[in-house]
């Protein structure tokens, strides 16, 4: 028999609501991403304090969504898509919070080398690599929220872009902590700092991976097949 209307229509705007506090959570992510390292760049210790805090605001959006989403499964019992849906959120909360811990400890780093001037034209190349980082994420929260997968294929084809410049800017390090001793406390705190918003390109494709799969039902884990990206990203524009 089928459901009564009033409940089909019940259950999708708890998925409504489901999906729009994973959009509400992934824009957090993203400002606070942002705003660690400007706090590195500015040497600004009241805007690291600022992100530190708002981890905790993190954590909240993804208690919410996982309690959400299991009572949703609990009570509806959903079935396909829906389930897909449902289920998603979860992996989506939980990339977004580990992108919260990320942005914590740039604050915490840039926080630790307030008062150091060196390195300060590689802290500027550290913001270049948060700007393409915060790109991706801003971009797969759209595609999660539109389930478009084109937006969703750009992420992924954007990674190798931000593993390369996270490369460059290791080596760039490298050098300046190997001519001057003095530079390694700085070096490595900006080192750290750069690995983290690499990761956070890591979790934005696995967002992106996480899309895919809502949309079509299939797992796409990363072996980088381009080709099936854009085949799916013109299905679904048709």
């Amino acid at each position: 028999m089928p459901e009564h209307p009033h409940i089909v229509q019940s259950y999708e705007q708890e998925l409504t609501t489901l999906s729009r506090k994973v959009c509400d959570m992934g824009r957090l992510a993203g400002k606070l991403l942002s705003d660690a390292v400007t706090a590195l760049v500015a040497r600004d210790r009241s805007l690291s304090a600022q992100v530190i805090a708002a981890d905790l605001r993190m954590n909240r959006f993804e208690n919410e969504i996982e309690d959400q989403a299991i009572l949703m499964i609990a009570r509806r019992q959903p079935l396909a898509v829906d389930l897909r849906q449902t289920v998603t959120a979860i992996r989506v909360a939980a990339d977004l919070e580990r992108i919260g811990d990320l942005a914590k400890n740039i604050a915490k780093r840039a926080a630790s080398i307030e008062n150091e001037p060196r390195l300060q034209p590689v802290a500027v190349g550290v913001q270049h690599l948060a700007k393409i980082a915060r790109e991706q994420l801003d971009d797969v929260i759209a595609s999660y929220a539109s389930k478009d997968l084109r937006n969703a294929a750009k992420v992924l084809a954007r990674d190798e872009e931000l593993d390369a410049l996270y490369t460059s800017l290791f080596r760039e390090l490298l050098t300046y902590m190997m001519e001057d001793p003095r530079n390694i406390t700085v070096g490595t705190h900006l080192l750290f700092c750069a690995k983290n918003i690499e990761r956070v390109g890591d979790h934005a494709t696995n967002i992106a991976e996480t899309v895919h799969y809502v949309v079509t039902g299939e797992s796409l884990r990363r072996e980088r097949h381009d080709d099936a990206w854009s085949a799916r990203a013109a299905e679904t524009a048709e």
